[in-house]
């Protein structure tokens, strides 16, 4: 999947991945797609409620190794 922008939260613990998530999404476009790829466990989660309380997009999202990838349009 195509992104905007990339976001490397890897080796981020909790809530910093989600932190940084919500700053740059606030100069992304309504429709553009943010790619984050974090290291935390809890960002499965995180991201998911973080997405729909924040009216985003939860696209895609993979597991690769301990690497957990998401793809989330900005609404």
């Amino acid at each position: 999947m195509s992104s905007t922008v990339f976001l490397d939260a890897k080796a981020l613990a909790c809530p910093m991945p989600i932190v940084r998530a919500r700053k740059a999404m606030k100069d992304l476009q309504t429709g553009d797609i943010l790619e984050v790829h974090t290291t935390d466990k809890g960002s499965v989660a995180d991201f998911t409620a973080w997405s729909a309380a924040s009216n985003h997009v939860m696209k895609d999202q993979q597991q690769e190794a301990d690497v957990f990838k998401f793809w989330i349009q900005k609404g």
